[in-house]
């Protein structure tokens, strides 16, 4: 059985192998954030429009924030995979390759923290809404703050990725 060394000696493998990973954990874990946020925001639009489907509208708001946030992961995905490509076989060394898994990683994380955030905060303000409408600019506030941590990893993990 051929084993292949991944190990810091073999800093070719080892290097490309950190780099993907980043790719995998900043498009994976934005992607969880976002496929969460939807789901428990959408829970909360199902309750909501039985009381009151006038505001069904208003209430999609929260699902598209959260969509918002796989978007960060493929914009970081894509920019981390062009830099490796762009790389020939000696020029990617394992300190890049530890940059870009930072990288993806903050981003990743980022966005998978404001998925949970905009979906607890989305569902519980959409339910409200149902009850009360002047809720809707309080629970605005809520999903842009949540929203913000995402934006706040995508431009740390930009930064970072830039990094020479």
């Amino acid at each position: 059985m051929d084993s292949v060394n991944t190990t810091p000696e073999d800093p070719f493998k080892f290097s490309f192998a950190m780099g993907y990973m980043g790719i995998v954990f900043a498009l994976v874990l934005a992607n969880l954030g976002a496929a969460y946020g939807t789901a428990k925001s959408g829970v909360g639009i199902c309750a909501m429009g039985v009381m009151k489907p006038s505001v069904i509208v208003k209430g999609v708001i929260p699902v598209i924030m959260a969509g918002i946030l796989g978007i960060y992961g493929l914009i970081v995905s894509v920019i981390l995979s062009q830099n490796i490509n762009s790389k020939n076989e000696g020029e990617y060394k394992v300190k890049d390759g530890l940059n870009h898994l930072g990288s993806g990683m903050c981003c990743g994380l980022s966005s998978l923290a404001a998925g949970v955030a905009i979906g607890i905060g989305g569902e519980a303000g959409v339910r409200a809404m149902g009850h009360q409408d002047r809720v809707f600019v309080g629970m605005m506030l809520i999903l842009i703050f949540s929203e913000a941590l995402g934006l706040y990893g995508l431009i740390v993990s930009l930064i970072m990725s830039q990094n020479k």
